[in-house]
């Protein structure tokens, strides 16, 4: 029997490699936004990258579970850290030669997406190998949210300063810094490998194998219920991730700095949120911070598409990363408790592909839909103007506006449904912990 986390000194550490990392990845995304949307002016080759990004990661996620059980998992964290900065590298090149187009950030996408996958399920599925039990939503509000929502404050406003002073390929010079930094923290610790049954490797089969994490999964109802939940939230989701950069700059006029300072806001929010749960630790019955958290959240999206002023797109910015954190860093904590250390890789990897499935069926619509649907719908004697055009404006950006409006309403909708079932409810009554 391995001994448990006594303290979060490997967390930690780790940790402040992952905020470097990310964001110097923040930066980067910022800018390449910015690039795409002056390139081009549409919402769907930004909504494309994304899709590339996540392909990978969805096609990945039926293998990967065996990988992270069997290999090394410090050794496949600094690959993913590894590979992401040699494709910064080529960008970098292929941009001082003048030679950079947007296909080039879809390959690139699709390789950060690929490896970042399996750096980031090694990463979580160590979780519980380097952090105490009773810090379990603590850590997941740590490194899902003051990592990535304190990134997002930073990135913006350093990205939008220094990309009119040193350009898109000074950006990626400091993005290869944070990946160098992130790699040299993951070496620097030990990170335990969880014990394998002897009996288990001998006996199962690789067929076994690739389908244990969703074998476990339908065994235990609850779990499953929490997967189906978010195959459908994600589907909505991801129309909204689609053009949330596209919408700001349509209608801000291409507003950099208020691009920059909504992102801020939403970083902020979510800071504020990950603080509250990593002093508090969240709700006793978590599954109340997964339910309310989307409800919540998604209401703040919905205000968010409505507004058309930037102090209301600040507040609502604010509010939905806040109630975003107990969406996540609940459902972690659940998944943490609930699922044996051993075999946390096939099991993360059959959630992520369960829950991610139909995300790039979301990313591969959100661009079309705002481009081809909602915009012309509502310009000036479109079929929606007439009857939306005094809630949104009949403006740039007031297509997509809706549409943000629209699928943010069906995430508060599914949120509110979720406590319609027992199995979600009572998941954490119906599922026992692992030990």
């Amino acid at each position: 029997m391995q001994n448990k986390p006594k303290s979060l000194r490997s967390f930690l550490i780790i940790w402040v490699g992952q905020v470097a990392s990310i964001l110097g990845s923040e930066m980067t995304s910022f800018a390449v936004t910015l690039w795409a949307w002056q390139a081009t002016g549409q919402a769907t080759p930004i909504s494309l990258i994304l899709l590339f990004y996540q392909i990978p990661r969805v096609i990945a996620s039926i293998f990967a579970g065996v990988l992270v059980d069997r290999c090394n998992r410090k050794q496949l964290m600094m690959l993913g850290d590894t590979v992401a900065g040699i494709s910064t590298i080529v960008i970098l090149c292929l941009f001082l030669l003048n030679q950079l187009e947007i296909w080039h950030l879809y390959i690139t996408a699709a390789i950060n997406g690929l490896f970042g996958y399996f750096q980031g399920l090694a990463y979580s599925a160590s979780m519980s190998m380097i952090v105490p039990k009773q810090h379990y939503t603590r850590a997941s509000a740590m490194s899902d949210h003051l990592t990535q929502f304190g990134s997002t404050i930073l990135a913006p406003a350093l990205a939008g300063t220094f990309y009119y002073r040193i350009g898109l390929g000074g950006i990626f010079a400091i993005d290869l810094i944070t990946f160098v930094v992130a790699i040299t923290t993951v070496w620097a610790v030990d990170i335990p490998q969880p014990e394998r049954s002897k009996t288990n490797q001998a006996t199962e089969t690789l067929w076994q194998e690739l389908t244990f994490g969703f074998r476990y999964i339908i065994k235990r109802s609850g779990l499953l219920f929490i997967l189906l939940f978010l195959l459908v939230l994600y589907l909505f989701d991801t129309v909204l991730y689609g053009i949330h950069s596209p919408l700001i700059l349509a209608r801000s006029n291409n507003d950099a700095a208020m691009y920059a300072t909504i992102q801020a806001a939403i970083g902020i929010g979510g800071i504020v949120g990950a603080l509250l749960l990593s002093i508090w630790g969240g709700f006793k019955r978590r599954i109340h911070g997964f339910l309310l958290g989307t409800i919540f959240s998604y209401g703040s999206m919905m205000v968010f598409g409505l507004g058309n002023s930037p102090s209301i797109w600040i507040i609502a910015g604010f509010f939905t990363a806040f109630f975003w954190t107990f969406i996540s860093s609940s459902n972690q904590a659940i998944w943490l408790s609930k699922v044996d250390p051993q075999v946390q890789g096939r099991v993360f990897a059959a959630r992520y592909l369960i829950s991610q499935i139909a995300s790039p069926i979301g990313l591969a619509v959100s661009g079309p839909l705002a481009d081809y649907v909602f915009s012309p719908a509502m310009k000036p004697g479109g079929s929606l103007a007439s009857v939306l055009g005094n809630w949104f404006s009949t403006g740039s950006g007031a297509g997509m506006a809706v549409q943000y409006t629209l699928f943010a309403f069906f995430g508060v909708v599914i949120g509110l449904a979720g406590y319609g079932f027992r199995k979600l409810r009572d998941v954490e009554i119906i599922v026992p912990d692992y030990s």
